[in-house]
């Protein structure tokens, strides 16, 4: 594309002037995570008195997410597909939405109709040499939403790391809007000796040469841990953060016996610091794809020696896991989990890993319980579930009866909660 330049320049205006075309009653599609475009929603968010009813639509927000803020409800509604920090108290408060959906799903509710898309708001690099932008840190669902969109307006930040995979074209973005600035960052969590007896129970149930997907927070990152002494590991994973590049920069994850995608780190969006953002850029064993791909099962299923590491708020012991409430309040979503767990199980010697702590609330509380919490949804079904860890042990479900299960669950809850869990179990008629 040798005129891409002139094209370029005809589509460029200022924040202000791009989020003029997004009208009342609007259904608008912001970037995932990281890859937030936020001078398009802080510009968005400036136009509140003029806008009625507008509906924003992601998963986590990790800006500011203010159109969520009390006073903004007549202007903007949020659609929830994840509930995180920002976002939280307005669902909880109903001045917001929450649309449960696997996240491989997600691309379906904008292609097929389901959920329409009036504007897809998007973060990109600058053009390569052809016009075409990468996306960056975050393909996920902001592809297809992209591609669904009446109307595409992308900030173009030359702090966005150019990742293989997926891009998109100059002539399929209407506006383009100049924004450099440093992308968000998700600090390291902290990891205490909970997380680490947790890690390194997990670290043991996984296998040389094993292709692994992790998800966010201290236990993954406490697994990672425990990987030290591993040899060539592989990474198909719905995102991943710092933790694997200095497993990467080890020689330990090589993705060397990856059975599809050989070589390759496959995501589908990026979360961490400066570190995970300088380690993809340009980096030619790094690919980031659509979720309809990264996390569909069949293709999970095609990897041998798959290793998938989720976490949750419960377990009861019936093997049922809530991964997404605290009684009836919705916290989080189901995310990758159950995409990750049955494509595992299909895979040959995979493994689908619940990991968690055995208690909550500073020891009161046993996240192994009888029942799961009055009000609280069941995320992955009994019928899934394949091993629970906690800092106490693992317990291998397949297979097992529902008495076995429950002796099973029992035996690495908290020791201070064992003889409770057993009444119940008894009184229930589970053991």
């Amino acid at each position: 594309m040798n005129n891409w330049r002139s094209v370029y320049q005809n589509k460029l205006v200022s924040a202000a002037q791009a989020v003029q075309n997004i009208k009342s009653g609007d259904r608008v599609v912001t970037g995932h995570a990281c890859a937030e475009p936020c001078a398009l929603v802080a510009a968005l968010v400036a136009r509140a008195a003029e806008l009625d009813n507008v509906e924003i639509v992601h998963m986590v927000a990790m800006g500011s997410a203010q159109y969520a803020q009390p006073g903004m409800e007549n202007s903007f509604r949020h659609n929830a597909i994840f509930v995180g920090n920002t976002t939280r108290k307005a669902v909880e408060e109903k001045r917001a939405d929450f649309t449960p959906c696997f996240f491989s799903e997600v691309p379906r509710l904008f292609k097929d109709g389901i959920l329409p898309v009036d504007v897809a708001l998007v973060q990109v690099t600058e053009p390569d040499a052809e016009g075409y932008c990468s996306y960056g840190v975050s393909v996920d669902y902001a592809k297809p939403a992209a591609e669904s969109a009446r109307l595409v307006i992308a900030q173009v930040n030359n702090c966005v790391p150019h990742t293989g995979g997926a891009k998109i074209h100059l002539d399929a973005i209407h506006l383009l809007v100049e924004q450099h600035e440093p992308l968000i960052e998700l600090k390291p969590p902290k990891i205490g000796d909970v997380e680490k007896g947790i890690g390194e129970n997990v670290a043991r149930l996984i296998p040389d040469g094993a292709t692994l997907q992790l998800g966010i927070g201290a236990i993954p990152d406490a697994v990672l841990l425990f990987l030290e002494n591993k040899k060539d590991l592989g990474i198909h994973s719905e995102m991943f953060s710092d933790g694997v590049v200095s497993l990467a920069e080890a020689g330990i994850i090589t993705n060397r016996k990856k059975t599809i995608n050989t070589g390759k780190f496959m995501a589908t969006f990026l979360m961490g610091t400066k570190k995970l953002y300088d380690f993809v850029n340009n980096n030619p064993d790094v690919e980031l794809h659509p979720v309809d791909y990264i996390n569909d099962p069949y293709v999970i299923g095609q990897h041998d020696n798959m290793i998938s590491i989720n976490s949750a708020i419960q377990v009861d012991l019936m093997g049922q896991v809530n991964a997404e409430m605290i009684g009836s309040r919705q916290f989080s979503g189901v995310g990758g989990q159950v995409d990750f767990i049955r494509g595992a199980s299909r895979s040959r010697n995979g493994k689908a890993i619940i990991a968690l702590p055995s208690t909550a609330s500073s020891g009161k509380i046993s996240r192994i319980a009888c029942e799961l919490d009055q009000g609280a949804a069941v995320t992955t079904s009994r019928n899934d579930v394949h091993y629970v860890v906690t800092e106490f042990g693992a317990a291998d479900l397949r297979g097992k009866t529902l008495r076995e299960r429950a002796k099973s669950l029992i035996h690495i809850s908290h020791p201070d909660f064992r003889s409770s869990l057993t009444a119940q179990a008894e009184a229930k008629g589970l053991i």
